[in-house]
C-alpha cells in the first residue's frame, strides 16, 4: 500500500507513524514544504484533558513528550493590573519545533520517508498512491484546488492577532487584558521551555485601526506591543518569527474525503487558539484515521468510517472554539463593564460548556467571590 502525506506538521507526522506501524510493509512518505529544522510560531499548549486523550491512545508518545514540557496546574486572568488565579485548569506546553523534532524522529524510526523542501501544490507532483492525506494546514493549496468537492467554507473573523515569543517567563498560562486609549489589548502568554514563552497579542479590528498598525513596520509594531505590556514583559523584548498581524479563518469542510484523498488537521477545520485544542484535534484526527484504516475492510470504507465516527466529538470542540472566538470579539465591552472577578468568571464560562457547578468544583474560591457579587447564585451548584 502506498500512502502519501502532504504536510509535515503534527497531524501528518503522527498519522504517518501510526500507519507505518500498523503495516510495516506499507510505503509511507511525508512531503513537507519547509526545511527540517524550521517552523513558524513558538510554543504549543495542551490541556490536561488533551493529554489524557493522548495518553490513552499512545502511552509511549506521552512518556516521550512530558519530559520536554513545561507544566502548571492553573491559569491566570489579568484584568488590567488585577490578577485572578483560576484553579483546576492544568496545562502543558512545548516548543513547536521541539514537538516536530520528536515526531520526526519517531516517524523515521518507524520507517517513514520524510521529504523536506517539497512543495506539493498539485497531486500531479505525486506518484500514484492508494491514499493521499492532506495535512498541510489551513491554507492548503491542494484542498483549495478541490474545495467545491470538499464543500469548503471559510469565514474570516474580525479580530487581529500577532504571534510573538519572549524570553520573559511566566508561572502559568495567563490571559492579560489591558485597556489603552485605542482599545483593549489581550496577550495570551505562557512559557514553553526554561528559556522562552509564547506571547500572542490580540485586538479587536477597531483597535487595530485606531493604532495605525496597518501602516506600521515590524519594529514599530513590536515596540508598540512592548509598551502596552511593559509590566508583564519586565523589560524583556518580544521576538518575531515571521510574525505578522492576521485574522483567524474559521474553516470547515462538508466532505472530509474526495476519492482517496482525505483531510486532517487544520486542512480539515480550524479551531481558534483561545481554547488551546488545535494540536490536540490534529493528533486526534491522525488517531481516528489510523483506527479507521485498521478496522475497515477497504480504504474507501475507512474514509467513510473516519468521518462518521470522528465528526461528532470533533464538532463539540469546534463549536466551543467558535463561541470562544466570538467572546474575544467583544472583549473591549466586557473589560469595561465587568469587575475583575466577573470578568474571570465570564472567561471561564464563555463557551457554555462550564456552568456554575463546574466552576465551583474546579475553583471554589472563584465561585464564592462571584457569588458574593451575585447572591442569587449562592445555592446553585451545591450538592443536595
Amino acid at each position: 500500500m502506498r500512502i502519501r502525506v502532504i504536510g509535515g506538521g503534527p497531524a501528518g507526522l503522527y498519522f504517518a507513524t501510526l500507519a507505518r506501524r500498523l503495516r510495516p510493509a506499507c510505503d509511507v512518505e511525508v512531503h513537507e514544504r519547509g526545511p527540517r529544522d524550521a517552523t513558524w510560531g513558538f510554543g504549543v499548549v495542551f490541556s490536561d484533558r488533551a493529554l489524557e486523550f493522548l495518553r490513552a491512545d499512545d502511552e509511549d508518545l506521552y512518556q516521550a513528550l512530558m519530559p520536554l514540557a513545561q507544566t502548571w496546574s492553573d491559569l491566570t486572568v489579568a484584568h488590567n493590573d488585577t490578577r485572578v488565579a483560576v484553579a483546576g485548569n492544568g496545562f502543558a506546553a512545548i516548543g513547536r519545533l521541539e514537538l516536530l523534532q520528536l515526531l520526526q524522529a519517531r516517524a523515521e524510526a518507524a520507517g517513514v520517508r520524510l521529504v523536506f523542501g517539497s512543495e506539493v501544490s498539485s497531486l500531479d507532483a505525486l506518484a500514484p498512491a492508494d491514499l493521499i492525506v492532506v495535512a498541510n494546514g489551513a491554507f492548503s493549496g491542494v484542498r483549495a484546488a478541490h474545495e467545491a468537492r470538499f464543500g469548503t467554507q471559510t469565514e474570516w473573523r474580525s479580530n487581529r492577532f500577532i504571534w510573538y515569543g519572549t524570553p520573559q517567563l511566566f508561572d502559568t498560562l495567563t490571559l492579560t487584558f489591558r485597556q489603552t486609549p485605542q482599545g483593549v489589548f489581550c496577550a495570551h502568554h505562557y512559557r514553553y521551555s526554561p528559556r522562552m514563552s509564547t506571547f500572542l497579542v490580540e485586538v479587536e479590528d477597531a483597535t487595530w485601526r485606531r493604532c495605525g498598525f496597518e501602516t506600521m513596520g515590524e519594529d514599530e509594531t513590536r515596540a508598540h506591543c512592548e509598551r502596552v505590556f511593559a509590566r508583564e514583559l519586565g523589560g524583556r523584548p518580544v521576538l518575531s518569527n515571521r510574525s505578522a498581524w492576521r485574522q483567524f479563518p474559521a474553516i470547515r469542510n462538508e466532505h472530509w474525503h474526495v476519492d482517496r484523498m482525505v483531510l486532517i488537521g487544520d486542512a480539515l477545520r480550524t479551531a481558534h487558539f483561545s481554547i488551546g485544542s488545535g494540536t490536540r484535534l490534529a493528533m486526534e484526527d491522525a488517531v481516528a484515521l489510523f483506527k479507521a484504516l485498521r478496522d475497515a475492510p477497504s480504504v474507501d470504507a475507512a474514509l467513510a468510517q473516519f468521518q462518521a465516527l470522528r465528526q461528532p466529538p470533533m464538532r463539540k470542540i469546534w463549536d466551543a472554539a467558535n463561541v470562544s472566538l466570538r467572546w474575544y470579539e467583544q472583549m473591549d465591552e466586557r473589560v469595561g463593564a465587568l469587575s475583575p472577578v466577573e470578568f474571570a468568571y465570564s472567561y471561564m464560562t464563555r463557551t457554555g460548556r462550564v456552568g456554575h457547578a463546574e466552576v465551583r468544583r474546579r475553583d471554589p474560591r472563584l465561585a464564592a467571590a462571584y457569588e458574593a457579587l451575585h447572591p442569587e447564585l449562592a445555592d446553585r451548584g451545591r450538592p443536595g
